[in-house]
């Protein structure tokens, strides 16, 4: 199978597949004969500060998250071309989350409910610590 042209992050982003790299290695654990010939497992290393097609709030957004590079590995199956489709996806997924604009908490106050519940729950802790006590006159 060759790798796509590009890997599609989302509508507006995609990586050309000359700025990914492609390391592949045995697969750890169990397997046999299999598993000690065959290099299935798949690693992908995305260059995020040498990326061409990355704006600089893109970059900068990326770089703040995982640093200068963005490595993924996968070595779920036995396939070395399975593994590459999931290396592929995990990359796109990551980037997707981490492009992905933050919503800003808005400060919210306790409810009249929960201001009570938690004097309530000192109250009780008091009176148990108290009973604890020498002389306690309950």
């Amino acid at each position: 199978m060759n790798p796509p042209d590009s890997v599609k992050v989302n509508d507006r982003l995609s990586i050309p597949s000359s700025e990914l790299q492609w390391k592949f290695g045995p697969s750890g654990g169990p397997g046999g004969q299999h598993a000690n010939t065959a290099n299935t497992r798949a690693e992908l290393v995305f260059d995020i500060e040498a990326s061409a097609v990355l704006t600089d709030e893109q970059r900068s957004r990326l770089v703040s998250s995982f640093g200068p590079r963005l490595r993924v590995v996968a070595d779920d199956a036995r396939s070395q071309t399975r593994n590459r489709q999931l290396a592929i996806d995990r990359l796109a997924e990551r980037l997707r989350g981490a492009l992905q604009p933050q919503r800003r908490r808005r400060p919210t106050k306790p409810s009249r409910g929960s201001r009570e519940r938690r004097l309530e729950a000192k109250r009780q802790q008091s009176q148990r610590k108290a009973q604890r006590r020498k002389g306690y006159d309950g």
